[in-house]
């Protein structure tokens, strides 16, 4: 489900709570509107409210912190394909196929990793990819170098391979999404009590009604950003290609 569509569910589970408060109002006999009553009420409200604005903020730092998280290790992997096609490039002319090799894979990669089909582990796990990364280790390690600045530049290149296949199994073993669907879950719940004891205070009127609106879509969208930060490779917030196009136009040089 998408992140537009979670966010209405909510404005619309949220807002539907508040009227329900309204309507019980309306229903209930007087001395359930008392003011001991109307204050057990706000108490209750003001409780879940306090525990509901914790984990809401507690779920924004996660998916930022996710969503941060994940573009780092973008930048990350596109400084190391340039330094490892900067190292190919001083080993000398022999290693042309490799640099040829290199830069073909990583336009891929970019590609696929950027689409909006399946999810980020899934794009970039295959055997293909898997057998085409070996074969390009192995033709490194079947480098035969001549001079002493060879045998470091081949050195370097085999870490920096290396740095990338264990950011490789990072991107594949992580789990598609951050944050807890059964917290996510409750949080909404909460909303809807603490929306159901706003009506349950409050005059019907317009200025009330509007109050509900805006708050209802204060809160979908929080829970719209917390999801879309979730999905940093898709949606309206997806991070930027531009480091991986930056270093594709730097390979080759």
């Amino acid at each position: 489900m998408s992140p537009l569509a979670i966010a209405s569910i909510v404005f619309a589970l949220v807002l539907v709570s508040g009227f329900l408060g309204l309507l019980l109002r309306g229903l209930l006999p007087e001395h359930h509107l008392s003011d001991d009553s109307m204050g057990a009420v706000k108490l209750g409200t003001s409780l879940i409210s306090t525990l509901a604005a914790l984990v809401l903020g507690l779920l924004i730092a996660s998916a930022k912190g996710y969503y941060d998280k994940i573009g780092e290790e973008v930048t990350q992997t596109a400084v190391k394909v340039v330094l490892l096609d900067r190292a190919l490039a001083e080993y000398g002319p022999e290693t042309k196929d490799l640099r040829g090799t290199l830069r073909n894979a990583f336009a891929a990669i970019a590609q696929v990793v950027f689409s909006d089909e399946g999810s980020l582990a899934g794009k970039v796990d295959s055997s293909e990819r898997q057998k085409r990364f070996e074969g390009f280790q192995r033709k490194l390690h079947d480098l035969t170098p001549r001079t002493d600045v060879q045998h470091a530049l081949q050195a370097r290149a085999l870490d920096l391979t290396s740095d990338l296949e264990q950011m490789r199994w990072l991107v594949i073993e992580q789990p598609d999404a951050s944050i807890s669907t059964p917290l996510l879950v409750v949080l909404v719940l909460w909303l809807a009590v603490i929306f159901l004891g706003f009506g349950l205070v409050s005059a019907k009127n317009a200025t009330v009604i509007i109050v509900f609106v805006l708050a209802a879509l204060s809160v979908a969208g929080s829970v719209f950003l917390i999801e879309e930060m979730d999905r940093p490779f898709a949606g309206f917030m997806r991070i930027s290609s531009a480091p991986l196009q930056n270093a594709l136009s730097h390979l080759g040089e």
